[in-house]
């Protein structure tokens, strides 16, 4: 696989706009672990090999289990997941996939069971900032494995995607 483009070098300006977006969103108040799992489930329904790349690494080295990792594409099969875990993945199949369903009221009702106003807005943002990461790593070819983890130290840092 080749990079068509380099997003970056070509277009830093829109990078920071994502950038901005991605900083409120790990500013937001929702757990790191959550947002992790927010974001490997939307590339994982979105196939984004450079994502799923780099959030995975992102996730183990904040801590998260492979058994956890291995069983998201089935996390309604497995006890793993918490309940405000399950309730925010459903909210982000039902967001990523809203040209299928257009985030039906029973998936609504879950999330806010376990979601404030303000978290749903964020959580809302979390998903919508990932799947743009996607679209963006998808059309212009990102190559997977290229992606180096910040140090533990700079973690707060917001990823280059």
């Amino acid at each position: 696989m080749q990079e068509r483009i380099n997003a970056a070098k070509v277009a830093p300006e829109a990078l920071q706009a994502m950038g901005g977006l991605q900083k409120y969103v790990r500013q937001s108040g929702l757990e790191a672990p959550l947002l992790e799992l927010v974001r490997m489930r939307s590339s994982q329904i979105n196939g984004c090999a450079y994502c799923l790349d780099m959030h995975s690494k992102d996730a183990r080295g904040a801590g998260e289990s492979e058994q956890r990792l291995y069983a998201l594409d089935a996390w309604r099969e497995t006890p793993f997941y918490t309940e405000r875990e399950r309730a925010a993945l459903a909210w982000t199949e039902a967001v990523t996939l809203v040209s299928q369903g257009h985030v039906p009221d029973e998936v609504y009702q879950l999330a806010r069971k376990q979601f404030s106003e303000k978290e749903m807005v964020d959580l809302t943002l979390a998903v919508a900032e990932i799947n743009a990461w996607n679209r963006i790593a998808i059309s212009l070819r990102a190559v997977p494995g290229t992606y180096q983890p910040a140090s533990h130290t700079k973690a707060a840092a917001p990823p280059t995607h």
